[in-house]
């Protein structure tokens, strides 16, 4: 089946920059939005109906392509369909109650804060029900605040049909996905993230005579894009599972493996850059060369620059200066070449049936942190028995008293504008999970509102008059809104303030106290709902961290068994592959969580002992993933199996306390390890360093001895720690 051919169109235009494919699902969504809008107005136009009516049906229209346009996302025709035929049914539900109470206020408002409670219970039925909910509650708010009759009604459901239809159409046409495609997309993508690693490289590397807090920025800049392509691996990893999506001949686990190679290569040249030192200029600068040559696809002088740099590394002798960075760097540089030009080959690593993805994908793109955080329990539980509910349920909650709250001090500044604080308080608890990630987004939405107000009344007073300005201002606000979602809902709600105030200028409504209202009234909203995400259920920030934190470390210790088995030959049947990509997934959702901790947004907020552990974590997934690429190879030191199985009870007792605490249970694994690596298995130190097997083993062991907190007083326990038999890694298809 082909692409539709307007998103095949944007595929052209995004290419494989990966920032830029933001652009294809900002640029659907405004499309259908705008489509829907002039779909509706003809509508009206051919129905002779007045300027309100149309100004309704126009604006019913583009909440129905703006949710429908996220929630008719996948590839298949009849789940699309099966989705959408529902959009009239909810938005219908919430009219006919809002219809139904619509003249008497006090009862109105009652039942407002019931819809906003059944609005977010629902979404425990699935992904879809997200979208009904929400469709369910602008279906009652329009019918409230609009003074919405019984007469009205067929028309407001024709209007919600016409607009389903049309979104639905859209995505089955002109903008379906076609899974292949999409694959193809994400495929570029993880190498355009492996390419920006190279660049980040480069820099560092052309810096090596900088000062201190240049290369650290450099550094933290390398960990990101390190990071980005873990994600675009996960990307990859989820849409290879989709129907037809793979290639003849291929199959999810052999590009699984060939990606996990790639990245195992682009994390050697990432830590070999690391490790260059202000004394080794020369080997630095040829390095940088090697990375810029990659990080600008011209893989054949790359690998030149490589093949130069391995041979005067190897003439300079290993008492040379940079002489071990530079080496390796070399030899990876030269896999990973050899890797690219074999990209069109299909790599066969076990039969196609019974492909697992390690992740799901939700709405095309990797789940946001209620995912991790739908199993923690609240603070309160002991005393309120609310705090033993589900999150779901505990969000539903929070979002009636809020709510609620809402509406009545919202009311004491504006008898009618009211729903501007309502609206701040319920979209705070969308898309989130924590209390402290509760307060970013209301935070992001104020500053987002604040700084809007300034832009929207320079706009307004430019498109006064001008029906094209408002609509090509109204248009571009939707696009960036969408588009610069990702990296700041301060953005959306920035470009959503200038679209606000270009729509009451229409109305004659506008003017800077009006706004400035409105900015009063989300603040009011904002505070509400932080206040009870902070008092009603809270949901600890730092206790999700502790159960992602629990999650990473389970991962990590199933690998470890998974691996010690396949060592000394007790089990061959793990797939090691899958249980490295089950670790990235884990470590992702890690740093998702601990993201709000990591940044001041608050002044005490800023945890550096945090973000030190996160870095230990990500190490701890970096050199798992090279100990399962080394155990492909046979190894023949006795040790490490041993030691595999010492490491994992020891992060299994430290899945046992609550992070940065010290856990002397883990000292007697962790003495277990030691005497396997270093004393059953006798090497020398060159044969230790070149055993790949043996090094990662040693690189981890060290870190997770300093995740342990060493030098205090050790307490052993005889209570063995059992890891969940849920956590285990997964089967080969074939075992």
């Amino acid at each position: 089946m082909r692409t539709g051919w307007l998103a095949e169109t944007w595929d052209r235009i995004v290419g494989s920059d990966p920032g830029l494919t933001q652009l294809r699902q900002a640029g659907s969504a405004v499309v259908a939005m705008a489509s829907a809008i002039g779909i509706e107005y003809a509508f009206s136009l051919a129905g002779h109906a007045d300027g309100q009516t149309s100004l309704i049906a126009m604006l019913l229209g583009a909440i129905v392509a703006m949710m429908g346009s996220m929630a008719l996302t996948g590839t298949g025709v009849w789940r699309k369909v099966g989705t959408a035929v529902f959009f009239p049914v909810a938005l219908g539900i919430g009219m006919v109650i809002g219809v139904a109470v619509g003249n008497r206020t006090d009862l109105m408002l009652g039942i407002f804060v019931v819809v906003m409670f059944a609005a977010v219970f629902v979404r425990r039925f699935g992904g879809a029900f997200f979208f009904y909910g929400f469709m369910g509650w602008m279906g009652y708010f329009f019918a409230a605040f609009l003074h919405a009759t019984v007469p009205m009604l067929p028309g407001l459901l024709i209007d919600i049909v016409i607009a389903t239809v049309w979104v639905l159409l859209l995505s089955i046409t002109v903008l379906r996905t076609n899974p292949s495609r999409a694959l193809r997309r994400v495929v570029r993508a993880c190498d355009a993230r492996a390419r920006s690693v190279a660049r980040a490289c480069a820099d560092l590397l052309n810096a090596f005579g900088a000062q201190e807090r240049q290369r650290a920025r450099l550094r933290r800049r390398l960990n990101a894009r390190q990071a980005g392509l873990a994600e675009a691996a996960l990307m990859v990893e989820g849409w290879s599972a989709e129907p037809g999506a793979l290639p003849a001949g291929w199959h999810g686990s052999g590009l699984r493996r060939r990606l996990l190679d790639a990245q195992h290569l682009v994390e050697q040249m990432a830590h070999a850059a690391t490790s260059f030192t202000a004394r080794d200029g020369e080997f630095a600068l040829a390095a940088a060369t090697v990375a810029d040559r990659l990080a600008r696809r011209d893989d054949q002088a790359a690998n030149a620059a490589a093949y130069r740099l391995a041979e005067a590394a190897e003439q300079a002798g290993s008492d040379a200066p940079g002489w071990w960075p530079a080496r390796h760097f070399a030899a990876a540089a030269l896999e990973f070449v050899a890797l690219v030009r074999q990209s069109g080959q299909p790599s066969v690593t076990a039969p196609p049936e019974g492909f697992q993805p390690t992740v799901d994908l939700a709405l095309g793109l990797l789940p946001g942190s209620p995912a991790v955080a739908k199993d923690v329990p609240a603070r309160t539980a002991r005393w309120n028995p609310l705090a033993r509910l589900d999150l779901v349920s505990r969000q539903a909650i929070q979002v009636a008293v809020a709510g609620g709250l809402a509406i009545l001090a919202g009311r004491e500044l504006s008898e009618t504008r009211y729903y501007w604080a309502v609206l701040a308080a319920f979209i705070m608890f969308a898309g989130t999970a924590t209390r402290t990630e509760a307060f970013v987004k209301g935070f992001n939405r104020v500053l987002g509102t604040l700084v809007g107000l300034l832009a929207a009344i320079g706009f307004a007073e430019l498109t006064a008059g001008s029906t094209v300005g408002v609509l090509l201002v109204v248009n571009l606000s939707m696009f960036f809104g969408f588009y610069l979602l990702p990296r700041s809902y301060a953005f959306m709600i920035f470009f959503v303030t200038i679209m606000v105030g270009q729509l009451y200028s229409v109305f004659h409504e506008f003017s800077p106290g009006f706004m400035l209202l409105r900015l009063e009234e989300t603040a009011l909203g904002a505070a509400i709902g932080f206040a009870v995400a902070l008092l009603v259920t809270p949901l600890s920030t730092r206790d999700t961290v502790k159960s992602a934190r629990d999650e990473v470390l389970t991962a990590l210790a199933a690998l470890l068994r998974a691996t010690a088995d396949q060592l000394d030959g007790t089990d061959r049947s793990a797939d090691l592959d899958a249980c490295s990509r089950a670790l990235d997934d884990r470590m992702r959702r890690l740093a998702l969580v601990a993201r709000p901790l990591t940044r001041p947004v608050l002044s005490n907020a800023l945890s550096p002992r945090l973000r030190h552990r996160l870095v230990l974590y990500t190490a701890l997934t970096t050199h798992a993933r090279a100990l399962v690429v080394a155990t492909r190879a046979e190894s023949e030191a006795p040790g490490p199996a041993t030691a595999c199985r010492a490491l994992a009870d020891a992060l299994a007792r430290l899945v046992a306390v609550p992070v940065g605490r010290t856990q002397p249970a883990a000292a007697a694994s962790l003495a277990q390890a030691d005497t396997a690596l270093f004393a059953q298995t006798p090497a020398a130190p060159g044969i230790r360093a070149t055993d790949p097997v043996l090094r990662h083993l040693a690189h981890l062991h060290h870190l997770v001895r300093e995740l342990t907190a060493p030098g205090q007083k050790a307490i052993q326990t005889p209570e063995p720690v059992v890891i969940d038999p849920a956590s285990k890694c997964p089967r080969r298809a074939d075992a």
